[in-house]
């Protein structure tokens, strides 16, 4: 598969004025021009301005020339999510380079998986950041005249959590992201006067609409967070008069549990974009009617980009007992578990689409590619879904392996391999365990080695030496003296569930 923008369908999205010719980079300029010292983004203790982000990209732009980075080539960014990132970002779109998009709290495997996959010649570092205070962007701009990237150029590639084995890795376009800010513009009716906070990491889908793209091409400031906590959050959301707040749903339940959330002034707040998990009901009405805020959401992937939303135009039942209506433009259909069979008449199915939000695929995974596709070219999510007949779409299930933890897909077969590596143990099996916070914390049941035992922290140690992802890490452990089989001889996972359910009762 080769991994480009079609040109007929291009053109089909340019000429609905789904898709445009400006880029991140252009807007920043932009901005720069009309109103250089307002805002662009702010954090716990600095703020910098439009003249500052783009002076700063381009002077990291520069320097990255300087060393020798050629057009196309891939840069890893592995930084904490502030404005750094962002200028990391930006300095490679101007340099004619694709960011490869690390999380900041990837291990050590994940992060060396990520670089081999995409070759990435280069990493920025927070040093080579916050080296370019002060820096003269003159000698920069000669250096990078011509060579900054298009709407349809790969501006990045970044991870998404598997069914098997380490990350795949997205190929993605700002194009398909500048459609999704117009379903957001639409859904939450933000404009330029509105004031952001982006609790989500930078690198991923959710955390690239809500901190790059929308609050830039609007020219709204952006409140960051270095390292998400519940108190810093509200802080924030008071200090700057937030009136858009992005996070998963974890992260706002956390809110809701701070001991000093029902003394802030939080009235500032017209709507939360939330997602990546589950929205519970009762805790989303409760936010709702404390801040006043609406609960908005999208349903959708790092790779498909959005199928449905919820608006301000929908009601309380609506925006929180379903994912939201189907978008006509991403063309939605539902398809069998096989994802072969047209199912869209039956009103249940594995969902897919094909339109301009979509990723162009994976990097390097044939594999993958044939499984993320259908035959005639929809890309396919792994729930089952059902839609009803005024176009409202409720999950009901999931195909694939996952544990939502927080809003992050863990691949439960993927943590199954790495708990198998400890010499204790002979057999494991991954499950979900549900909490009331993050929505679903991981859960370990192992069969030990005659002779052997195993805790829980001897395991998590054993993980944190081979650099797994903290995330990965198991919360709960549970040593069995045989895992439950189904008929066909597999780990009945189902079992599994049950069972840890009715252990925390």
């Amino acid at each position: 598969m080769t991994l480009t923008v079609d040109p007929g369908d291009a053109a089909t999205y340019r000429a609905a004025g789904w898709w445009g010719e400006e880029t991140v980079a252009t807007r920043v300029a932009r901005h720069r021009a009309e109103r250089p010292t307002a805002t662009a983004f702010v954090d716990a203790d600095s703020r910098m301005t439009w003249e500052e982000y783009d002076a700063r990209g381009s002077a990291l732009a520069g320097a990255l020339v300087g060393t020798g980075v050629e057009p196309g080539d891939r840069i890893a960014v592995q930084l904490p999510d502030t404005a750094d990132v962002h200028v990391a970002f930006l300095a490679c779109e101007k340099a004619g380079a694709t960011v490869v998009g690390i999380g900041s709290r990837a291990g050590e495997s994940e992060t060396r998986h990520l670089l081999e996959r995409t070759g990435a010649t280069t990493k920025v570092t927070l040093d080579d950041v916050q080296r370019l205070e002060g820096v003269d962007e003159t000698d920069a701009a000669a250096g990078i005249a011509g060579r900054a990237l298009g709407p349809d150029d790969v501006f990045m590639l970044n991870s998404t959590s598997g069914t098997t084995g380490l990350p795949k890795v997205v190929v993605h376009t700002q194009n398909r992201w500048f459609y999704f800010h117009q379903l957001a513009v639409e859904a939450g009716r933000l404009t330029g006067n509105d004031v952001f906070s982006s609790l989500i990491p930078a690198p991923f889908g959710f955390g690239l609409w809500t901190a790059h793209f929308t609050p830039t091409i609007l020219g709204a400031p952006c409140g960051l967070l270095a390292r998400f906590t519940p108190a810093d959050a509200l802080d924030l959301i008071e200090r700057e008069r937030v009136t858009v707040l992005c996070c998963v749903s974890t992260q706002f339940l956390m809110l809701l549990e701070d001991p000093s959330f029902a003394s802030r002034d939080l009235s500032s707040l017209r709507c939360m974009f939330t997602g990546g998990e589950a929205v519970p009901y009762e805790r989303a009405a409760a936010f709702e009617d404390a801040t006043g805020a609406a609960v908005l959401q999208f349903y959708g992937s790092n790779e498909t980009g959005a199928l449905s939303r919820t608006t301000l135009d929908d009601d309380r039942e609506r925006r929180l007992r379903t994912a939201g209506r189907v978008i006509p433009d991403m063309q939605v259909r539902l398809y069998d578990d096989s994802g072969r069979r047209d199912v869209t008449s039956s009103g249940t199915g594995r969902p897919a689409g094909r339109g301009p939000a979509t990723c162009l695929g994976y990097l390097g995974d044939e594999d993958a590619n044939r499984a993320l596709f259908t035959d005639d070219g929809w890309m396919l999510m792994g729930d089952v879904v059902e839609i009803d007949a005024d176009g409202y779409l409720r999950v009901i299930g999931r195909t694939s392996d996952f544990i939502i933890r927080g809003g992050k897909n863990i691949s439960a077969p993927a943590v199954e391999d790495e708990v198998s590596t400890h010499p204790a143990v002979a057999l494991a099996a991954v499950v979900g365990m549900p909490d009331p916070i993050f929505g679903e914390r991981v859960c370990a049941y192992v069969e030990v080695r005659d002779g052997t035992t195993l805790s829980l922290e001897e395991l998590t140690e054993h993980l944190a030496n081979r650099g797994v992802s903290k995330e990965w890490f198991p919360e709960r452990l549970v040593v069995v003296d045989e895992l439950p089989r189904s008929s066909g001889g597999k780990v009945a996972k189902g079992d599994l569930r049950a069972d840890i359910r009715d252990r925390m009762r």
